[in-house]
């Protein structure tokens, strides 16, 4: 997705919205359970960093990726969920403090785990090597977009409970309007190249998306814990924060090829996880 005043101001103004809105619904309480019980977090973070790269590496093998777009898929694989990961999981009744305490650390182990996985993609399809930065900013704007929001939701909902408990359902209508505007902004920032993207990486990009779902709801349950939790972690897993991804392959890396798996990913995403999100909410009704 190309920059522009929609991706870089208006948008995470509105997520920022959004999340103060999640805040309203969450106390300390919430936090307090996923460090009592830390074993969700472990669980979603080792599905994160060695399940679903290990998943991205099988990938590009059986799709024959060019060592371009196979780069571009694991660089994908190594960034952490994205913001509208939370607002996903609030809509299916997952466990959001679990989603937000996932993001947040995954955001900060990103800044080791992520150099690493690309120059490792790098020395292995291209056989070179090329030092990665840390994403300090994004890790930085990913706090500003979720965390301090959220504080903030919280700490009005402690002084107005009953005010908070009204907003709840406008918030809820306002994320879903979000969420329809972010697709829309991301099929039309890349509808004269979208025919050749999906061309190129479209059914690896889709069995990673599936994958990276199922195998985040499924190996929790697997693991025996509470179905909101393993809906928090599936949503965590499934939506990457394919702008970090972008804007590394095309501002650090310097190859617009490698951006194209994000791209690709960033909008299936989004119908796959509303998908997912609906079948859910309908099950629990």
């Amino acid at each position: 997705m190309e920059s522009s005043v929609v991706t870089n101001l208006l948008l995470p103004l509105a997520l920022g919205v959004v999340m103060l809105g999640l805040g309203l619904s969450l106390t300390s309480a919430d936090f307090a359970r996923v460090i009592r019980y830390p074993r969700a977090v472990l669980i979603g973070l080792g599905t994160q960093t060695v399940v679903l790269v290990s998943v991205a590496f099988a990938l590009t093998q059986i799709f024959t990726l060019s060592p371009e777009l196979a780069i571009g898929l694991m660089l994908l694989a190594a960034s952490p969920g994205g913001a509208t990961a939370n607002i996903y999981s609030h809509l299916a009744h997952g466990d959001v403090a679990l989603n937000i305490t996932l993001t947040a650390i995954n955001s900060a182990l990103a800044l080791v785990t992520l150099p690493l996985i690309v120059n490792f993609a790098l020395a292995h399809f291209l056989g070179q090597e090329q030092y990665v930065p840390p994403p300090t900013r994004k890790v930085i704007e990913v706090a500003g977009i979720i965390v301090i929001p959220v504080l903030i939701g919280m700490a009005l909902r402690a002084a107005r409970p009953r005010w908070a408990e009204r907003l709840e359902k406008p918030i809820r209508i306002f994320a879903v309007v979000v969420l329809l505007a972010v697709i829309l902004a991301a099929i039309g920032a890349e509808w004269d190249r979208l025919p050749g993207f999906i061309a190129a990486v479209g059914l690896a990009c889709l069995t990673f998306n599936l994958l990276s779902i199922a195998i985040g709801y499924g190996l929790p349950r697997l693991l025996r814990l509470p179905r909101n939790q393993s809906i928090a972690i599936s949503m965590e897993i499934g939506i990457h924060n394919g702008t970090l991804a972008i804007f590394i392959a095309l501002n650090v890396l310097q190859n617009a090829e490698m951006s194209i798996p994000a791209a690709v990913y960033s909008i299936i995403m989004f119908f796959t996880a509303g998908v997912f999100a609906y079948a859910l909410k309908r099950r629990t009704q």
